[in-house]
């Protein structure tokens, strides 16, 4: 005889997190539609200033309804394994600790340094928090992306960055 009960189903395993994450991502992607309508639009801009700030909000507000969708149907996020990923290991607190002081140092210092000095810094410091030992290499490098960048907005953008102790030199 052939069994005829019907398929247990067990509960849909939902994660509220998911849900909180798509709520900041649609109020994030409301308020950049919101703010993008105060943007000064020009009458010869063929495309204007406030396409782009349109299309990353309506994106945001689509991936949120998106992300709450597939929580609803309980998709859940998988850990990352790999062959360089322990998922038994626990979080390395100190390296997120010195990254994050090295991040609100740079904050407090960036106007009164400017950026090609603490943005060179900053890699340095980063490079150093997650275990690099060649601090003159990171230093060097750090301050030449910091200027290359400080040029790029400057020159290429017209959007100044705060030069701090170089002004007039760079």
């Amino acid at each position: 005889m052939a069994d005829t009960a019907a398929p247990r189903t067990e509960p849909v395993e939902v994660d509220r997190a998911q849900y909180g994450l798509a709520a900041v991502l649609a109020l994030v992607g409301l308020w950049t539609i919101i703010d993008a309508r105060g943007l000064n639009v020009g009458f010869g801009d063929p495309i204007g200033p406030r396409v782009f700030p349109y299309v990353v909000g309506a994106s945001m507000i689509v991936l949120a309804v998106l992300l709450a969708v597939a929580t609803a149907r309980g998709d859940v996020a998988q850990g990352e394994e790999g062959e360089d990923v322990d998922l038994t290991s626990p979080a390395d607190w100190v390296t997120v600790g010195k990254l994050a002081g090295i991040l609100v140092l740079n904050v407090l210092l960036v106007n009164v340094l400017g950026w090609a000095v603490t943005g060179g810094l900053l890699f340095a410091g980063c490079a150093w928090a997650l275990g690099s030992r060649t601090l003159v290499r990171d230093l060097v490098v750090g301050v030449v992306m910091a200027a290359a960048t400080w040029y790029f907005f400057y020159v290429g953008l017209d959007v100044p960055l705060a030069p701090g102790i170089l002004d007039g030199v760079l």
